[in-house]
């Protein structure tokens, strides 16, 4: 008997939050709103339909010309409801009204007629339910009221054609009840209406393949810029931890007996750290322009006329040999090619200390080609400990533009060699 009190209280909770809670009324918001926007199609509507009807005026009582009006604006909702910014406006209100997960929603204007044509039966869908519940709201409420109140006014009783020998039984009882009743079902039907829309709403205005597909190659951008960023981080504050913690060891160990090379150290890790920090703003520009969508993405850093800073301050001693003119080198290369000479000394600094490094780098016809070379000790220094990207970052710089590299050891020797294609943009 309980467990039945129990159950018979939990439905009428469940009952009640269905026909009276906040979603409810939200979503009867939402319809009343449809019922809105049906206004300007439905005033077309009349103008053409009471000629037909035999109206006397727009406003006429005929529902000859209220329905026909309805069944004509339905039309011009669904053609204008393929216009592309219709789907975020109305995932915007069915987003905020209809209690519906906001990920089931697709973004932005509709692509394709296949989302117009989805978009325009929401839209006509929303609209057509929408105005017969706000017109039912409109004018139940008052006509319940008035069954409702008759028993205490025999005018109403008038009003309504009670017959005199009913109106004793029908105004104590039955009159209130059906009142009641007229409430309850627009209540019931409005609560239904909205549950029926929300079920609908991801249906017609969530995404299509063609917008999955969007939204999966913007995805594919967005990794491969956030990967780009990762590499510019690496390769610029990396080789500077590589250089600074190598002139520091170095500096440390002659502090007692040679001060012009402590103070040569020094001066070479305040030349890097400052470089180093100029490149990181760069980068953590790029990503506060990330921030603004609509903002222009500038790639800016060091290119191969800032090689000469890179190799004096390196930590490590570079020959360098170049052939060709690499002031003509396009722009993108140029930087792209900077960072792998960078990288490459990072390695250099790992695997080998302050080995010699031979860098040579030259410009034939559409190809740039860079190689570095510099031997192996018995023993690596310890500069960094664990283990790096920069090889597959090499890597990954020349193939996005088209080209190759390889780096590693070959026996006794660490060697790096990358071809990228000299005539990307400028």
């Amino acid at each position: 008997m309980t467990n039945g009190v129990k159950d018979s209280g939990a439905l009428w909770r469940t009952a009640r939050q269905a026909l009276f809670g906040a979603r409810a009324r939200l979503r009867w918001v939402h319809l009343v709103l449809g019922g809105a926007l049906l206004m300007p199609f439905w005033l077309v509507g009349t103008v053409f339909m009471g000629p037909l009807v035999g109206a006397d005026g727009m406003f006429s009582n005929s529902f000859a010309l209220q329905f026909g009006a309805y069944a004509f604006a339905l039309p011009l909702a669904a053609i204008a409801a393929l216009f592309p910014l219709t789907r975020p406006l109305s995932v915007s209100a069915a987003r905020s009204l209809s209690g519906v997960g906001a990920e089931r929603f697709a973004d932005g204007p509709a692509r394709g007629w296949t989302a117009r044509v989805r978009t325009s039966g929401w839209f006509t869908l929303h609209l057509g339910v929408g105005a017969l519940v706000s017109g039912t709201s409109l004018a139940l409420p008052p006509f319940a009221a008035t069954v409702i109140a008759a028993p205490f006014a025999p005018v109403l009783q008038d009003h309504l054609r009670v017959p005199r020998s009913l109106r004793p039984l029908w105004s104590a009882l039955l009159l209130p009840l059906a009142g009641i009743a007229m409430l309850l079902a627009l209540v019931a039907c409005s609560a239904a209406a909205g549950a029926l829309l929300a079920r609908l709403a991801p249906v017609l205005l969530g995404p299509t393949p063609a917008d999955r597909l969007a939204a999966a190659e913007r995805h594919a951008i967005e990794l491969a810029e956030r990967n780009r960023l990762a590499r510019e981080l690496h390769d610029s504050v990396g080789h500077a931890l590589s250089a600074v913690t190598l002139q520091a060891g170095a500096a440390r160990k002659v502090l007692d007996t040679d001060p012009a090379f402590v103070r040569e150290a020094l001066a070479a890790i305040e030349e890097t750290t400052r470089r180093t920090v100029g490149e990181l703003d760069s980068v953590l520009g790029l990503l506060r322009q990330d921030d603004d969508a609509d903002g222009p993405r500038v790639t800016t850093g060091p290119d191969l006329d800032s090689l000469d800073g890179l190799l004096s301050r390196g930590g490590v001693p570079v020959s360098l040999t170049v052939d060709g003119d690499l002031t003509a080198v396009p722009a993108a290369v140029s930087r792209e090619a900077y960072r792998i000479v960078q990288e490459g000394l990072s390695n250099a600094l790992r695997h080998a200390g302050a080995a010699p490094v031979s860098l040579s780098i030259a410009a034939r016809g559409e190809e740039l080609e860079i190689s570095m070379e510099n031997p192996l000790p018995e023993r690596a220094p310890v500069i960094r400990p664990g283990g790096g990207r920069g090889v597959r970052g090499i890597a990954e710089r020349a193939a996005l533009l088209g080209g190759k590299a390889a780096a590693g050891p070959q026996g006794r020797v660490w060697r790096l060699s990358a071809r990228l294609p000299s005539t990307g943009p400028r």
